[in-house]
């Protein structure tokens, strides 16, 4: 490859085995940092059991927290929030026997209540929404994240995760990165993929996974990422990913693979191993014909941008 080069994977739709997929290119791969960009719901580290060396709290936004011994119970801060976010059943503190408080996963953190409070009983605080790491696995470096319940900002985490995987490059001297990406066409895909060398488009043979295929290509050419796609499960309805095929090669998309219905794929993720790694079986030689197909449109494709990457709230 010529400079450092980084695939994200992704689907339009969850369920399609992509991260079952980028676990095995994992192994494949030769000086490899991964990356799980699915932050909502990371479970690449169920398969790369990984040994966290760094953690990181990550912070974005502000929540309210009420002093209860500044609190007079006057309740303009309930009477102001929009977000139902104050409750009066905070502990007494002397001058009144019950304070208001917050309940911080309903809280915004639009800060109202903090401008409005006479008492200056209300502080507004930088708010942790989870924790982000740098692990070593027996596939190499794996840099992942875990967001707190109702946690938002997964797009600014995504981020803040690519560009440690490529400071984690830039010290370890490797040369390309694998991103896992999260399904869908919000916040954390955008975050995933802008400045990205190729995007492999995983898709499943059905009405769904056609629409959302559709979806994410759309995405893809209004970042300028290029995509290949690869079918998986690609026996279960022939007719289904013909059409497919057909719907890539009509908007330029090299078509790179077909990865057929296997048992062993379950049988490895119970094994906590990859699908290369457990199996020799069909799915297994179809992955490593993938890879190899995604290798090559790799190599055509440019380096990262690392200026690329965007910084995005949701």
């Amino acid at each position: 490859m010529n400079g450092r080069k980084e695939l994200v994977v992704i689907s339009g739709k969850g369920g399609t085995g992509k991260t079952s997929i980028v676990a095995s290119f994992a192994t494949l791969a030769q000086r490899a940092v991964v990356v799980d960009c699915d932050v909502d719901a990371a479970d690449l580290h169920l398969v790369l059991q990984p040994r966290i060396v760094r953690r990181e709290d990550f912070t974005a936004g502000s929540k309210a927290r009420i002093k209860p011994g500044h609190c007079t119970a006057c309740g303009k801060c309930e009477e102001l929030c929009r977000f139902d976010a104050i409750y009066f059943d905070g502990p007494g503190n002397g001058k009144v026997p019950k304070t208001f408080r917050v309940d911080t996963i309903a809280c915004e953190g639009c800060g109202v209540c903090f401008d409005f409070c006479a008492e200056n009983a209300i502080e507004f605080e930088p708010a942790v929404c989870g924790q982000w790491f740098v692990s070593e696995t027996r596939s190499g470096p794996l840099v992942h994240a875990r967001l707190n319940v109702a946690a938002e900002n997964s797009g600014k985490l995504v981020t803040q995760l690519r560009r440690t995987a490529q400071q984690v490059a830039a010290e370890q001297q490797r040369d390309f990165i694998l991103c896992d990406g999260s399904p869908g066409i919000g916040c954390p895909v955008i975050a995933s993929l802008t400045g990205a060398s190729l995007a492999l488009f995983i898709v499943e043979p059905t009405a769904s996974g056609q629409h959302d295929f559709l979806r994410v290509v759309q995405l893809t050419t209004q970042l300028g990422v290029p995509g290949v796609m690869a079918v998986n499960k690609a026996d279960l309805n022939e007719e289904v990913t013909r059409n497919l095929e057909e719907l890539a090669g009509q908007r330029g998309i090299p078509v790179v693979g077909r990865i057929p219905y296997d048992r062993a794929v379950t049988q490895a993720q119970i094994a906590r191993k990859t699908v290369v790694e457990a199996s020799s079986g069909p799915a297994a030689q179809a992955i490593r014909s993938l890879w190899v197909e995604t290798q090559k449109q790799l190599d055509r494709s440019a380096p990262a941008s690392v200026g690329g990457l965007v910084q995005l709230a949701g």
